[in-house]
């Protein structure tokens, strides 16, 4: 199956407290910026890419992406970043129906994630799909119909909603599952520790 124009938005809103306030999406694993890990690994399956950030967007100016900021203030968490990303898709890209969202902390992302994303959304006869791996469900990484956009903006807005699993409970969702026996290709870096980890994976030559 060739998926259908899919956009991706990493999403690299949030405010990092674990890492000190430290930019996550710009520390380095293996020479290159976890963002990097996450671009290449993402670009080849989208039609084209974004970024969501907040803050002066001259900190990305190297990784020659379109940074967007929330379209609703206050650092809403990744459900803003989702709404921001479907809304941009809307206004700049018409034709594309899809948006895959990645978090820009997760180097080890799949290269058959959207493909695998819409496997699931068809054969599971649902609206949504979300990654999962082992006994996890990464709400973060999903794909999204833009048609769903003014839903999603009333369940922030009006409802005051802030959970990516509760706004996918009220849709239904598909699942796309991955093995964990070498890596989890989800393993996302929170803490210094995280760091060290996952660069000591990347000495061994995990596969890229």
């Amino acid at each position: 199956m060739t998926p259908p124009p899919t956009l991706g938005v990493i999403l690299a809103g949030g405010l990092s407290r674990r890492m000190g306030g430290q930019e996550k999406s710009l520390l380095v694993l293996g020479g290159q910026t976890l963002l990097d890990h996450v671009r290449e690994r993402v670009a080849p399956q989208c039609e084209s890419l974004i970024l969501n950030a907040n803050g002066s967007s001259s900190r990305f100016d190297a990784i020659g992406l379109p940074v967007v900021p929330d379209v609703i203030p206050g650092h809403q968490g990744p459900l803003a970043g989702i709404l921001t990303a479907l809304e941009w898709t809307a206004a700049h890209r018409p034709r594309i129906e899809w948006v895959v969202s990645v978090p820009g902390d997760t180097p080890f992302i799949p290269k058959d994630l959207v493909r695998r994303l819409h496997e699931a959304c068809r054969e599971g006869q649902r609206p949504l799909a979300c990654a999962s791996s082992g006994e996890q469900t990464h709400f973060a990484v999903g794909l999204w119909p833009v048609s769903l956009r003014d839903d999603l903006r009333r369940a922030i807005v009006e409802k005051d909603m802030r959970s990516v699993r509760v706004w996918v409970s009220v849709h239904g969702c598909a699942e796309a599952s991955w093995p964990i026996e070498t890596v989890d290709p989800f393993f996302n870096i929170n803490t210094p520790e995280d760091l060290a980890r996952a660069n000591m994976w990347v000495s061994r030559e995990y596969p890229r």
